[in-house]
């Protein structure tokens, strides 16, 4: 088997809202969408993102009523303090503020329109 990309899908209310919130904040641009389904990718590389409406009827039966629930979207980034504060610039609220874990992780995170966490991590030497 040959991998030639790699993407999340994640099943949200309102696919318009979690799409424009990664458009704007994080560089993705709009690959294809249709009702109900949009398909991001960032120019930097990287995971794609889809988004999925709840209730799509090409999600299989058991969960087509769920959503994205424990699920953090995290991206490494050169600078976590920077982008904290470009984040904060913008408007965007951080949900979990800049802090340091003991295995070397600088992270922080914010929260999408439909609930999604996305977490912006920095690795740094210990």
């Amino acid at each position: 088997m040959q991998i030639t990309s790699t993407a999340v899908a994640l099943t949200v209310e309102s696919t318009e809202a979690s799409a424009a919130f990664l458009q704007r904040h994080f560089g993705y641009t709009e690959r294809m969408s249709a009702d109900g389904f949009v398909s991001l990718g960032h120019p930097g590389g990287g995971v794609d993102v889809v988004y999925l409406r709840r209730g799509l009827e090409v999600l299989p039966e058991g969960q087509r009523d769920r959503v994205a629930d424990g699920v953090i979207l995290a991206f490494t980034v050169e600078d976590a303090a920077a982008e904290q504060e470009r984040l904060r610039a913008e408007g965007v609220a951080i949900t979990l503020p800049l802090r340091e874990e003991p295995w070397g992780e600088r992270l922080f995170q914010v929260t999408d329109p439909n609930g999604v966490l996305v977490e912006l991590v920095e690795w740094v030497q210990q």
